[in-house]
């Protein structure tokens, strides 16, 4: 640490605030929180006077510190911003006066991020493993670094430029990722609605494929049944499965035929989230005798007719979305779709070496933006380990 800073107790910078404001009934008020590892104190929501008329709640005012008792070891502690000066919290968020004499809110908020800081406040901490709670006196007994105001000024200054340039940086990362992830999509626009797909023949989905609705779970059974492993509307995803958890459900023997998944069936959620309409992927047998819920379609084609992947594709492709959400019931955030509508899907149908050939182009292309988002993501970890890097610099006084 610089030689010339020096150290005090956190109880020589702050003063416990026990301002409390008089509940009104009929009034509504602003209760706040304080996020995990350093996130920020944060607006929690509006409450109904009357629903704590009978409590005592404590006045935030910007710039002071909270903290909370029961996670301030997770890096539950931050400053008070301008915006919810005036919300209001309870004892659980214990807040502190600031002495802007010697200490500035902006490098306690710096502060109060760092590894070091957050290890204090363990320390600070005692209790059962479930019922840890900080323990005022040791927490104002803690020692801090405390240079000159002056010094302190100039430190936040420089932190948080270098931390403007990590989030312009984060920004520039999250754009090049959508921009990645739109790459398959506009591939497929392009094909689906070219011209020559335009004036091509089409057939509806219902002509082509079998398409069939899956096990309603919680039905009564009668007769001989057997435990098989189904997926659930969370297993799949758009353009892949997510196998890492899966149940199962009793069905009579005599049904197992009926919903028995095969390799190369088409699997589609019923509904979801509105952009998410068309959601599927292409099974191929990765878990033995595995059969599907009523909320996912299975389709199932022939192979001499259609490569599944293509037809996955063509489904899932901008062109298909646009059918499913016109065609779709929806609400305000939801939509789904029906048998009807999914047999009435327009469907294109080259000829087999014509859909192996853009299955080919469509994997290749894969390939290349999950590489993409590999660098991405490698990135994406630099930057997460920058700022800690730099805090702990600053709070040595080598920045």
């Amino acid at each position: 640490m610089n030689s010339s800073w020096s150290r005090a107790k956190l109880g020589e910078v702050l003063r416990r605030s026990e301002e409390t404001v008089t509940i009104l009934p009929d009034a509504e008020y602003r209760e706040v929180t304080v996020r995990l590892w350093g996130k920020g104190v944060v607006l929690r929501g509006a409450v109904a006077g009357a629903s704590i008329a009978a409590s005592r709640r404590f006045v935030a005012k910007a710039g002071q510190l909270i903290l909370s008792r029961i996670d301030v070891g997770n890096g539950a502690i931050g400053i008070v911003p301008s915006e919810l000066d005036g919300a209001v919290v309870t004892n659980d968020f214990p807040l502190f006066d600031v002495n802007p004499e010697n200490v500035t809110p902006a490098f306690l908020h710096w502060l109060t991020k760092t590894q070091k800081f957050v290890e204090l406040c363990q320390r600070a901490s005692e209790g059962t493993t479930n019922r840890v709670r900080l323990q005022e006196d040791r927490f104002l007994a803690l020692e801090i670094p405390l240079p000159p105001l002056a010094e302190q000024r100039r430190s936040v200054a420089r932190i948080e430029e270098l931390a403007a340039k990590i989030e312009d940086a984060r920004n520039l990362r999250e754009g090049m990722l959508a921009r990645t992830e739109a790459l398959i999509a506009s591939y497929l626009n392009a094909y689906f609605a070219s011209e020559a797909m335009q004036i091509a023949p089409r057939i509806s989905l219902g002509a082509v494929a079998e398409i069939v609705s899956g096990v309603t779970l919680g039905r009564r059974l009668t007769g001989r049944t057997i435990r098989l492993p189904y997926l659930r509307v969370a297993n799949v995803q758009d353009g892949h499965l997510d196998l890492s958890e899966i149940k199962e459900v009793g069905v009579l023997e005599t049904e197992v035929n009926k919903w028995q998944l095969a390799c190369g069936d088409l699997l589609l959620t019923e509904g979801g989230d509105w952009d998410k309409l068309g959601r599927g992927t292409v099974w191929r047998g990765e878990i033995a005798n595995c059969i599907h819920q009523n909320h996912i379609f299975r389709l199932r084609t022939r192979p001499e007719d259609f490569v599944p992947e293509f037809l996955a594709a063509l489904i899932g492709s901008p062109v298909g979305k646009a059918y499913f959400q016109a065609a779709s019931k929806q609400t305000t955030n939801l939509a789904s779709i029906n048998q009807r509508q999914l047999r009435a899907f327009p469907v294109f149908q080259p000829p087999l070496s014509g859909q192996h050939k853009i299955v080919t182009e469509l994997n290749a292309l894969q390939d290349k933006v999950d590489a993409l988002i590999r660098v991405q993501a490698e990135i994406v970890a630099e930057l997460d380990a920058l700022l800690p890097s730099i805090l702990d610099r600053a709070f040595k006084g080598e920045l």
